[in-house]
């Protein structure tokens, strides 16, 4: 099974000079974070549509193995009063060229706003309108629920049959829904802080470390908050963890340390 650990995004000034050498040029950033991370989740394609040669450029400054980009699914498909009508969004998010990134693919996050409450039928009728693949490129999809109706054993169950993952978050508002109903798990860090040079204490890092290796080798770890009673031990999962906001400046500094420690 795969690790992928790292960042959300690449872009952010305050990280020259800390974790971008001084004098490296800013259009060299995602080359020299995608040498020094395994992972990156792209906020960019939330926000507006890409090119094809953006991606291409992307996958062109990714390592030849070993490194994933997790992309945020557009908000005009995610951000809308009802999910069973977004379907045209979707399908423009997933053919805008996001097949350019070949093997640096990952999962695509799927995230909701934190006001949309869980609907058995509008959530099921979503799920459907996600494409399994695009060009001939396998698709890996994620839900990120941020309201806590959503912690419940029918959305566990509509994940399961679909394949999908729910993104595991570790945020101070936000509920965690750490079942596992994918074969990857899809993991969202939100809590560093800024007085701590890696962003978390050795032993915060040590637990991610059990944990990353729990999933890797088919397990639930223990410490979550779960819906329904653990399965047993499955297939090892690809695991894809993204240090994300918070103390935002740490972050790249507490990917490394993981990396170091897994």
């Amino acid at each position: 099974m795969s690790v992928h650990i790292g960042i959300g995004g690449w872009t952010f000034a305050p990280w020259r000079g800390t974790f971008y050498p001084g004098d490296l040029r800013q259009k060299d950033e995602l080359n020299y974070a995608a040498k020094q991370l395994s992972g990156i989740e792209v906020n960019g394609t939330f926000y507006r549509r890409q090119k094809p040669e953006t991606f291409e450029k992307w996958r062109g400054a990714a390592p030849a193995e070993g490194f994933r980009y997790a992309l945020k699914a557009s908000r005009y498909a995610t951000n809308r009063k009802n999910l069973a009508e977004a379907g045209e969004a979707a399908e423009n998010f997933c053919r805008q060229g996001i097949a350019e990134l070949g093997p640096t693919l990952g999962p695509i996050n799927w995230q909701l706003a934190p006001t949309k409450h869980f609907d058995r039928d509008e959530i099921a009728a979503f799920l459907d309108l996600l494409p399994d693949e695009v060009d001939g490129l396998k698709l890996r999809h994620a839900v990120e629920a941020r309201h806590e109706s959503f912690a419940c054993a029918e959305f566990v169950d509509l994940m399961r049959g679909r394949g999908a993952a729910i993104v595991i978050a570790d945020h101070p508002d936000y509920p965690q829904i750490a079942d596992l109903t994918a074969d990857f798990a899809y993991v969202r860090v939100m809590r560093a802080e800024e007085g701590l040079d890696a962003g978390y204490t050795e032993g915060a890092l040590d637990e991610w470390v059990r944990r990353v290796d729990s999933w890797a080798g088919g397990h639930a770890p223990d410490g979550l908050d779960y819906v329904k009673p653990r399965e047993p031990a499955a297939d090892g999962r690809d695991v894809f963890l993204f240090f994300i906001g918070a103390a935002k400046l740490r972050n790249p500094a507490a990917a490394q340390a993981l990396i170091s420690r897994c």
